[in-house]
């Protein structure tokens, strides 16, 4: 009896697993419209909200797919407690149980569709003017 253990080979290590025709992600469902008065935030930024609502509407975060890159993105503890506190609260008050890395891809599909509507008026270069830049974000490291 030999001593050494059958491992399996590379070809059915790296097989796949799926096949292609399931990879095709679904179309993306309308959420459903609540009445004017039931939306959340209908108050004085409920404006701005819905104009950035509506900016987004031909940017959509990707889901959950199988992503071909990544970046890191460093957050303070500050950040990190605030985007759960917002994961927690989309799943208990509406129903929506999305990990981060949806939140993040979403969160920048809107901003980004935002700057492609307005341009130097979008909330992205009014932030980033407003905050002023870091000698090493100026930088580009």
């Amino acid at each position: 009896m030999s001593r050494r253990a059958s491992l399996p080979g590379a070809s059915e290590l790296f097989r796949l697993t799926s096949s292609p025709a399931l990879d095709v992600p679904a179309p993306p469902t309308p959420a459903p419209q609540r009445p004017e008065a039931q939306r959340p935030g209908n108050g004085q930024n409920s404006g701005h909200r819905e104009q950035l609502e509506r900016s987004a509407a031909g940017r959509r975060g990707s889901g959950r797919q199988k992503h071909d890159s990544k970046i890191t993105v460093y957050v303070s503890g500050d950040e990190l407690v605030a985007m759960e506190q917002a994961r927690l609260s989309l799943r208990a008050q509406h129903g929506l149980a999305i990990d981060r890395g949806r939140l993040v891809r979403e969160a920048v599909a809107v901003l980004l569709a935002d700057f492609d509507e307005h341009g130097a008026d979008s909330v992205l270069v009014r932030r980033l003017r407003e905050g002023g830049l870091d000698s090493e974000e100026a930088a580009g490291t």
